[in-house]
């Protein structure tokens, strides 16, 4: 049996002609940049996510880089994040100017060790980015509970967490800001790249809406650098279809997720725990070995893709040797990075492909 990690081709061939007509009417109106496909989706997805405002943008990392200048980030300032991430959500930071400043992650989650933040705050420190890995929500009630005691800003990269929930909230609703991103292998995908910015805070809002379109109130007028960054049509038309369906596929997600769960019996890897007051939503399902290369040839010899997330920590990654950060100063990212293996898990994985890849992970 042959089961890729994974396939956009069956999610594609279940809506496509809702997707096609969609894409064509944007065509025929010759609105391409911005427009009302990308209003509409702006206010589908601030709905979805329950919050007053959202901003459409051409990529995840655009949204992330927005976020920070909207929350005043800027040259000299530090932010607060993990390493045990794609590289994006630092480079972000380095793009306005300030350093970022790295904390260890939980072993059992993978998410932001809140016991560590605290011990990294000084005069300097705007802000907390959060990051929502593989689909599960940080321990937001906490960090915003420092952030507060400390008057730093948080923003969330729920890039892996459309739909997730922390005690009932969703994911980009519960920082200052949320950002997403829209590749076409996340849980809610365009068609090439995209991104959003969630708030409800009304100045954020003007100012990422200023930012990614120049800072022009007035065509051809300027008030300070500012970027390109907006979202176009063709994007935001299929964002609008695939997001009325993003409810039911999470489910499944789950589904498989409770299944591999439920019947992987093997000891020697572990997988991510998922905590009770959390709503996973299941962008990746990780386990972990100590050999994930050996794992990983193993399951290809019989047919399974994988993936890794993310086997070089970005505090190693050689744009950030600068920061003076050395092998073991986050031994928890360091260990599970190492032994990291992604699985196979979208919505529309048959039940016959799961109970496979149960088969030959646990005769392994």
């Amino acid at each position: 049996m042959k089961i890729p990690y994974f396939d956009l081709k069956r999610q594609y061939s279940k809506i496509k002609n809702e997707l096609e007509s969609n894409v064509i009417k944007t065509l025929r109106s010759t609105q391409y940049s911005l427009g009302p496909e990308v209003e509409l989706f702006e206010e589908n997805f601030s709905k979805f996510i329950n919050t007053r405002y959202c901003t459409g943008v051409n990529t995840g990392t655009s949204a992330l880089h927005l976020a920070l200048l909207g929350c005043g980030v800027g040259q000299g300032d530090e932010v607060i994040t993990v390493s045990m991430t794609f590289i994006a959500t630092v480079m972000a930071i380095s793009y306005t100017g300030a350093k970022p400043v790295f904390v260890d992650v939980c072993n059992k989650t993978q998410l932001i060790n809140c016991a560590e933040i605290e011990s990294k705050v000084n005069s300097r420190t705007k802000a907390i980015l959060v990051v929502h890995l593989y689909g599960q929500c940080a321990e937001m009630k906490k960090i915003n509970k420092i952030a507060k005691k400390h008057n730093l800003k948080v923003i969330e990269d729920s890039s892996q967490a459309h739909g997730a929930k922390h005690f009932g909230l969703c994911a980009g609703s519960m920082g200052d800001v949320g950002t997403f991103s829209f590749y076409p292998g996340k849980n809610l995908g365009a068609g090439g790249e995209g991104g959003a910015i969630t708030t409800n805070d009304k100045k954020i809002f003007i100012k990422v809406n200023e930012l990614r379109n120049w800072s022009q109130p007035k065509r051809y007028h300027h008030n300070e650098i500012s970027y390109n960054y907006r979202m176009d049509g063709l994007q935001a038309s299929i964002l609008n279809i695939k997001l009325k369906y993003l409810a039911n596929w999470t489910l499944n997600r789950r589904k498989i997720a409770e299944f591999y769960k439920n019947n992987l019996d093997n000891k020697k890897f572990t997988l991510t725990e998922e905590r009770p007051y959390n709503f996973h939503v299941y962008h990746i399902f990780s386990i972990f070995s100590k050999n994930a290369k050996k794992l990983q040839k193993y399951l290809s010899e019989n047919g399974i893709g994988t993936n890794f997330h993310y086997p070089v920590p970005v505090h190693l990654q050689k744009p950030y040797f600068n920061l003076g950060y050395h092998k073991t100063d986050l031994p928890v990212t360091e260990k599970l990075s190492k032994n990291q293996l992604s699985i196979p898990i979208y919505p529309e994985m048959k039940l016959s492909e799961v109970k496979y890849v149960i088969k030959m992970l646990n005769k392994y």
